[in-house]
């Protein structure tokens, strides 16, 4: 018998166990007929006639099965829990009757593990299917990254003897290995030299260092999760790894509903992906974030993915957008239309970025892993996405006064340059809720800073009757010290002091006096009115001297240089007219002068 059933070339993919010529057909169809059977073996069902040599020559395991059955003519076994089924089964008893077939990706895994099953070591025959299968692994499949992961893909339905016959962690180590050498190869291929000599990045060049990522989306999670684990302890960029993470969830997700089961499945997928997000900061798209959480929040994950996807998002949420924050509720048709509660969550960890210096968060905000606040621009935008927020949640019926308060005040007060979109929020929230009480629209009032409100928004506020009279009063008393500072700012006399009140007007609190509100609000109404005339009158006195000062400076441009020479020389000879006055007579008009202001106020003795 030939021996040589392995070859293997430099580039060979596949490996021949060459015994004789005849094809390989379906179960016992190819087995020799001239010869009957004299065992039968039963696995899962299907029971193969076969022959007692040439098994008990090379399978360990049915030489132990027979012993107890000597004495029989034709003996029936059953084997349970057969790795790979089957078709496994078959390709063994093939190689123990010496049938040709090929070892590829797609059955090294199932000859790996029926082979260890069988018990078909170099102890029972030389050459044996346990060694041609790891050879085959270790010589061909773990040199290609691409065939690592096909066999890895095979390995899940094999669990756990593949596992622990270790062929997975084999394909682990080989893909990271490989990924992490695709990765400093790419690295190399975009450094170019300039014609000074010195080396800089080509940016024009693509980096095709992560073309692994779309194969490893045919892997099981679990598998998944393994070879990602291994790629990050061996030095992945966290970029590459948070695209193979999107690229992944969207294409599993997508798969047939069989598989991933709303319920179960796919909650495990999403607590999964959750858990493998790279710490930097940026790696994956918030919005893929967001859509995360989204579906945590819908399945009900468990409370560490959903805090953890909020941290994330509240590490970066300047880049969010205002649909990313509109979350659906979970919950029940007594709830409000969008997740105020996750939105507030995520809107104090933003804000409590300020107070982490210590890196409380765990997350890298730059490149050197150090923990920064975020920068007045990020407050600025954030706090713009919350009053386009909470203007898209305040018709909700559902929501309340203290949901809607609690989101608005979570920022710092200076993150709003301006409040008018707040104030819009604010009014909208009141125009569909008319049933709130006077105490409720004051405390509603006070998260709005009137004085940074722009002139339409003031004027809309002064003429609001949703606001309370109080609003209404502090609205108008501010516009009026607006309108006085702007009359002091252009009197040509120069600024002039703005008596101000003892106590000043700020959000929240009203002016109180003798009067009621309502003359208040009449007499800064007429007030402002006859500041705003006076306004208009120095504008119109202003223009007026502009124009004055214009025409002055055309006449001197057209005035000819003679004319402006004999006026030089008649002003100079009127100065010397001066200068012939004697001192004298002034110093003596001087001292008469004096002589009399002292004879007029000498006391009388």
């Amino acid at each position: 018998m030939d021996r040589s059933f392995f070859h293997h070339e430099e580039h060979q993919r596949h490996a021949l166990v060459p015994i004789c010529s005849s094809p390989p057909l379906p179960h016992t169809n190819w087995m020799l007929t001239d010869v009957p059977g004299d065992i039968t073996i039963e696995i899962d069902g299907i029971s193969l006639l076969l022959h007692k040599f040439p098994l008990l020559s090379r399978c360990g395991r049915i030489r132990k099965l027979l012993a107890d059955h000597r004495k029989a003519e034709i003996i029936k076994l059953e084997l349970l829990n057969v790795p790979g089924g089957v078709d496994s089964f078959e390709l063994a008893v093939k190689f123990c009757y010496g049938i040709n077939f090929e070892i590829t990706t797609t059955n090294v895994a199932q000859l790996c593990c029926i082979s260890d099953y069988l018990e078909m070591s170099e102890e029972y025959s030389n050459e044996n299917l346990s060694l041609r299968s790891e050879s085959y692994l270790d010589t061909v499949v773990c040199k290609s990254l691409e065939m690592c992961i096909d066999v890895l893909h095979q390995c899940e339905s094999l669990l756990p003897l593949a596992d622990e016959l270790k062929i997975v962690e084999k394909c682990v180590d080989s893909i990271a290995s490989k990924a992490y050498a695709e990765q400093v190869a790419s690295s190399f291929s975009r450094l170019e030299y300039s014609s000074s000599g010195r080396l800089h990045t080509n940016k024009q060049v693509k980096c095709n260092g992560d073309w692994w990522i779309e194969d490893l989306s045919i892997l099981r999670i679990d598998t998944y999760r393994k070879v990602i684990e291994a790629i990050r302890c061996r030095g992945v960029r966290p970029e590459s790894i948070g695209t193979s993470l999107v690229n992944y969830s969207e294409k599993l997700l997508k798969r047939n509903p069989s598989y991933i089961n709303p319920s179960y499945e796919k909650k495990i997928v999403i607590e999964a992906i959750s858990a493998l997000l790279p710490q930097e900061k940026s790696t994956v798209p918030i919005s893929f974030l967001f859509g995360l959480l989204q579906s945590a929040v819908m399945l009900d994950c468990n409370i560490s993915c959903k805090s953890n996807l909020e941290r994330r998002i509240g590490a970066q949420l300047d880049m969010a957008t205002l649909d990313d924050l509109l979350i659906p509720s979970g919950k029940c048709s007594g709830e409000t239309l969008f997740d105020v509660d996750t939105v507030h969550r995520i809107l104090v960890i933003f804000a409590q970025q300020e107070d982490s210096e210590e890196g409380e968060l765990g997350y890298d905000y730059d490149s050197e892993g150090s923990v920064n606040p975020p920068t007045q621009s990020a407050l600025v935008k954030v706090a713009t996405l919350v009053d386009s927020y909470l203007a898209e949640i305040a018709p909700d019926a559902n929501l309340s006064l203290g949901k809607f308060t609690a989101v608005a005040d979570t920022l710092p007060g200076y993150a709003r340059v301006t409040d008018d979109g707040l104030y819009r929020a604010v009014d909208i929230y009141l125009k569909a809720h008319q049933g709130l009480s006077d105490a409720e629209r004051r405390r509603l009032c006070k998260l709005i800073d009137f004085q940074k409100l722009s002139e339409e928004a003031t004027a809309h506020a002064a003429q609001n009757d949703r606001l309370p009279v109080q609003a209404v009063v502090q609205v108008l008393y501010i516009e009026q010290i607006k309108l006085r500072n702007t009359l002091c700012h252009t009197t040509p006399e120069g600024p002039q002091k703005i008596p101000y009140p003892p106590h000043q007007v700020t959000s929240g609190q009203v002016l109180s006096g003798a009067v009621t509100p309502r003359d208040n609000y009449s007499n800064l109404r007429r007030e402002n009115r006859e500041l705003k005339l006076e306004l208009t009158r120095m504008r119109m006195r202003l223009n007026d001297l502009e124009k004055g000062h214009e025409n002055m400076k055309q006449d001197l441009q057209k005035s000819s240089s003679k004319k402006l020479v004999s006026s030089i020389t008649k002003k100079f000879g009127s100065l010397t007219w001066f200068r012939d006055k004697s001192p004298f007579r002034a110093s003596a008009s001087a001292s008469e002068c004096s002589k009399n202001f002292v004879s007029k106020h000498t006391p009388i003795s």
